[in-house]
């Protein structure tokens, strides 16, 4: 499972005013902001050289590295431990499990479970780890007891989703287009869906990142 949320992008007006900065081709560039000054509309001859630098390489396409990403995602741990990977160019704030672990009863809704197997065994496997789970929490809200915070942090499977507030750039999400496409874990599909309606990202990229 695999929530992303608050979507927002922004520096494209300062990415395309940079990128004509090496060639001194400013009177070229044709792009400009809607009447309301709502949305950047990047012009055909910026567009064209945008297409242009990026198949020349990321050592000249340094403008997809002055656009930027924010996005809220709720995930997995054991997706955001893939997701780690990405460290250059990337940023993420996460909703703490030391300090708030306690802070709410555990719910079936507070993990991935979507593809477990729907028998007995399954079903008894995920209820038994609840009611454990919610067991340790209890008698650490009433003693405050470290050895039951213990039982929690080290009794939380990876399938315990997660929410982080991520910062990125196009660089960075062209990069994971490419390198997790085909990837098994349905996450990184659904992610790279997202990063796909990106503006532009299709129209710069050819659509084959």
């Amino acid at each position: 499972m695999i929530k992303v949320e608050l979507t927002d992008v922004w520096g494209f007006e300062h990415a395309v005013r940079g990128m004509r900065n090496p060639m001194n081709s400013w009177d070229r560039g044709d792009s400009h902001y809607s009447m309301d000054r709502t949305r950047f509309i990047i012009g055909k001859n910026d567009l064209k050289l945008m297409q242009k630098l990026y198949k020349a390489g990321t050592e000249h396409r340094k403008f997809m590295r002055q656009i930027f990403i924010s996005m809220d995602i709720t995930a997995p741990l054991y997706w955001w431990k893939e997701f780690d990977t990405y460290k250059v160019g990337t940023t993420a704030n996460s909703c703490s499990t030391m300090h708030k672990i306690h802070s709410k009863e555990f719910c079936i809704e507070d993990f991935s479970f979507e593809n477990l197997t729907n028998t007995d065994v399954g079903i008894g496997a995920v209820q038994n780890l609840l009611s454990a789970l919610n067991y340790f929490r209890e008698m650490y809200l009433m003693t405050k007891s470290k050895q039951y915070w213990w039982q929690m942090i080290q009794a939380l499977p990876t399938s315990y989703n997660q929410k982080r507030t991520v910062t990125m750039n196009y660089e960075n999400a062209a990069t994971i287009i490419r390198q997790r496409c085909g990837h098994k874990l349905d996450e990184w599909k659904e992610l790279i869906n997202e990063l796909s309606k990106l503006p532009y990202m299709q129209e710069i990229t050819g659509g084959g990142v």
